[in-house]
């Protein structure tokens, strides 16, 4: 756990939506256009309907950058991932509940292995799988689309769903000291990232709006800054 995550609103381009054929490159230049984490879509055409990479594709970024390698699993059965991703270079594992059998026992693992553990709640996902495992957790990560595919709009009862999650955060905050982060993945672009925000999110996963964003709108470093622009209001920006 070096690498560490800090206060503050932080960008997170999903990797899901890069140039696969020059995957370094592209880490480094979403680095240098000011975003903070790189967050890596692991899904197995089982739990959810996509197939894209495994722990090799991770170690082969991690020299690219020091940014926090945020690895989203998206597989079952997910025990057996943790250590390979941890050794691979990851610096947050986030698992889904239905994904294992024993959650707490998985998220311990995970904390074991030098990572910090995050929570996968998918829109359908009731809160109550947070109940009796918030000391485990570092981070709860709300999905505002479906997961399996980049690319799709948020769904707007995903608002709700993050206040609620941040109201709990703040209470454990209240009971233990202890922060928990809260980051939200799934259609967010630049006119929709303030309203992200004010719902309680602070780490904020963009993967098309990022990547796909043209040279003629400034390229990467363009649609960071707008976004960024969005919530410098009320925010101090981690340096990347």
């Amino acid at each position: 756990m070096d690498r560490e995550l800090g206060s503050g609103y932080l960008l997170a381009p999903s990797i899901l939506s890069a140039d696969f054929a020059r995957l370094g490159e592209e880490v480094e230049r979403v680095v240098e256009a000011g975003c903070d984490v790189i967050h890596v879509d692991v899904m197995d055409n089982h739990y959810v309907p996509n197939l894209t990479i495994g722990p090799l594709v991770c170690a082969a970024i991690r020299p690219h950058t020091r940014a926090i390698l945020d690895i989203h699993l998206m597989v079952r059965p997910v025990d057996a991932l943790v250590p390979l991703f941890a050794r691979a270079g990851a610096d947050i594992i986030s698992i889904h509940p239905e994904a294992s059998d024993h959650p707490d026992r998985t998220l311990a693992l995970i904390r074991e292995e030098g990572c910090r553990a995050g929570l996968a709640l998918n829109p359908a996902t009731p809160l109550a799988c947070l109940d009796h495992v918030m000391d485990r957790l570092d981070l709860i990560l709300v999905m505002s689309v479906n997961p399996g595919f980049g690319g799709q709009p948020f769904i707007p009862s995903a608002f709700e769903k993050i206040a609620e999650v941040r109201r709990r955060i703040e209470r454990h905050r209240e009971r233990t000291g202890r922060d928990i982060r809260l980051e939200v993945d799934g259609g967010i672009k630049p006119d929709n990232i303030r309203a992200v925000a004010d719902a309680g999110a602070d780490i904020f996963v963009a993967g098309s709006a990022i990547f796909g964003a043209a040279d003629a709108d400034g390229g990467y470093r363009g649609v960071a800054g707008r976004m960024r622009s969005a919530l410098m209001a009320e925010a101090e920006w981690r340096a990347a």
